[in-house]
């Protein structure tokens, strides 16, 4: 079990903004089982090789992982896990549409 956390205040004020919107309610709810997921089974999905991480991610996060957890329609949710002295922590970084991913990534 994991313990879901968004990495800054800017990432979850984006998750809330999407609950508010009738435009982005499938978004939201992929979201939300994607989370629900990530809780029960955090190291189960696409673990990205250390040398991959987006530098961006290392500078901002301070973040040695990044996972991957493929949501419908192309889109992608990042995540990296970190450890307290109890828990797994799930650090929810972003979610993007495929194009957006591969821009990150240098794919495209």
């Amino acid at each position: 079990m994991a313990k879901i956390v968004f990495a800054d205040e800017r990432v979850k004020e984006a998750f809330d903004k999407l609950k508010d919107s009738p435009s982005e309610k499938r978004l939201y709810e992929m979201l939300v089982r994607a989370f629900n997921d990530i809780e029960k089974f955090p190291n189960s999905f696409i673990h990205i090789k250390q040398k991959l991480i987006p530098k961006e991610y290392i500078t901002k996060y301070g973040i040695d992982n990044l996972w991957k957890y493929d949501l419908p329609n192309g889109w992608r949710l990042l995540y990296s896990l970190g450890k307290d002295e109890i828990e797994i922590i799930a650090i929810i970084l972003e979610w993007m549409n495929h194009k957006n991913y591969e821009r990150r990534f240098g794919y495209g």
